[in-house]
């Protein structure tokens, strides 16, 4: 039987898009299935302009955006595709997590896929998935215990939690016939979980794995400073002190700790802070389960509120937030006591808001990975006409690269393979043997 493989078919030299192939024998196990953030993708699709909703596969293959493997896609999204439908050939596959890179093509996979994952990641799907147009088919849902192997065939996987800037996720410890692998997902070491990453870590150097698979997002030029979860609330906390203005603000409308901390700063300051209609259908549906301890709830918490933008017509999951949603001319009238929070696609009622000059509004989200990034401009835009100061206050999802290399050197794998990364060349740890992946071949799990 020839020794364990793995293959690379996205986050090679890219930003997300993570498809991690563990063959061993005749068993195939599936890593994390999402769109890449890399600038190939920018050259064909936009905005609006999408791949068709009747031959997705086929759209993306066009362009090599899509790895072309038999047996993991549906009958219906193979439609029109150059790729002939096969029973599936895949026999499960592992989500980290629920970002969109991870995540964001699972409804092209076959149905009778089997999929892994942990029960917040469930959960926030299922929320992502009843209030947006994202859509993650119909699969066989196999939720994970920490800590619990889960075999398919040859392969064993071990799920451990992790900390990252969405919750639920998870690294894996897989064990093949020729050696062990280990499989970081996206996760860090400074926020409020670091003590999950930790454990995780001793896990895997407890397996004396032969091939470290590692994000390596902030590897190269990195331009955010290396905030934790606890100086972000310090600096929101300094921004607020003695602030006699709205205050605005925007962050990843998933990342749960940071809306929490954005929340309790705002409490402390005796402002109310005031979430969107997404933001609280999110918090209803993740609130009271064990990986959301602490957050709060639109009608049940003191000091939260929604704001209630107009639109010509409201979906079934937003009703419920409407009575006693603040409209802007309450909130231009109170401003001295709210933080509001617009994501970007909000920003149009900024015209009606009409905030003071000058006033703060907090940019907790990572910067722009170039200066030609579009939206930062349009964000910057926005800012300038109304006068508002921003003041970028994050805490990273990933690990600094000091941190990454100290941990390979901890780990002491055989191979250590950096994806998710555009500068996998820099990641150089002593004591490892680095290999820059290429898209689509397949390495040995073990040997040298």
């Amino acid at each position: 039987m020839p020794g364990a493989t793995v293959t690379f078919h996205g986050g090679v030299r890219e930003i997300g898009g993570n498809k991690v192939l563990v063959e061993d024998g005749p068993d195939r196990v599936l890593f994390d299935f999402g769109p890449s953030f890399s600038r190939r993708y920018d050259e064909f699709y936009l905005n609006f302009l999408q791949p068709r909703s009747t031959s997705p596969v086929k759209d993306l293959l066009e362009f090599d955006l899509i790895p072309r493997i038999p047996g993991l896609y549906s009958r219906e999204a193979l439609h029109g595709a150059d790729l002939a439908y096969e029973a599936p050939q895949i026999h499960a596959l592992f989500l980290t997590h629920a970002h969109f890179d991870h995540a964001g093509y699972l409804e092209y996979i076959d149905p009778d896929i089997p999929v892994h994952l942990g029960p917040d990641t469930k959960t926030l799907l299922d929320t992502i998935q009843a209030s947006g147009t994202v859509g993650y088919g119909i699969h066989p849902w196999n939720l994970l215990t920490a800590g619990t192997p889960v075999r398919i065939g040859n392969i064993e996987v071990v799920p451990h939690p992790v900390d990252h800037s969405i919750p639920g996720a998870y690294g894996y410890v897989i064990r093949t016939s020729s050696g062990t692998a280990v499989y970081t997902g996206d996760f860090r070491q400074h926020g409020p979980r670091a003590e999950l990453t930790e454990k995780f870590l001793g896990a895997a150097a407890h397996e004396g794995p032969t091939a470290l698979i590692t994000e390596g997002t902030r590897v190269g030029p990195d331009p955010r400073r290396n905030f934790s979860e606890q100086t972000v609330r310090s600096e929101v906390d300094r921004v607020l002190e003695g602030c006699p203005d709205l205050v605005l603000g925007t962050c990843y409308p998933r990342d749960v700790d940071r809306i929490v901390t954005l929340y309790e700063a705002a409490r402390d300051a005796d402002r109310a802070f005031v979430v969107s209609l997404k933001t609280a259908f999110l918090l209803t549906a993740v609130a009271g389960r064990p990986g959301f301890p602490k957050v709060p709830v639109p009608g049940q918490t003191p000091d939260l509120f929604v704001y209630g933008r107009p639109k010509r017509r409201y979906y079934k999951w937003e009703e419920p937030f409407l009575e006693g949603a603040l409209d802007a001319e309450y909130v231009r009238s109170n401003g001295r006591r709210l933080f509001l929070m617009l994501e970007m696609m909000h920003f149009p009622e900024l015209i009606d808001l009409r905030p003071p000059k000058e006033s703060p509004f907090i940019y907790s989200m990572s910067e722009p990975f170039s200066e030609e990034d579009l939206e930062a401009e349009v964000l910057q835009n926005w800012l300038e006409h109304f006068h508002l100061r921003k003041h970028s206050l994050h805490a990273s999802g990933h690990c600094s690269a000091p941190e990454l290399l100290a941990m390979a050197q901890h780990l002491r794998p055989t191979r250590t393979f950096p994806i998710h990364t555009e500068h996998p060349d820099d990641f150089h740890p002593k004591g490892a043997t680095v290999v820059s992946p290429e898209k689509g071949v397949a390495y040995p799990v073990g040997g040298t």
